[in-house]
């Protein structure tokens, strides 16, 4: 009996959750990223302007 198709499973099933978990991760920081520079742009309505 061998164990070899338990062990492929579980390292795929890992190895599968790792690239789920990392690429929403990337997802998440390019859209922060996004969202902070919409905030650091100054803005057009005239209001108070920073030194």
């Amino acid at each position: 009996m061998t164990h070899l198709p338990y062990i492929v499973t579980a390292y795929g099933l890992t190895i599968g959750l790792a690239v789920i978990l990392g690429g929403g991760a990337a997802l998440r920081l390019r859209r922060a990223r996004a969202r902070l520079a919409a905030l650091e742009r100054p803005s057009r309505t005239g209001g108070a302007s920073a030194p």
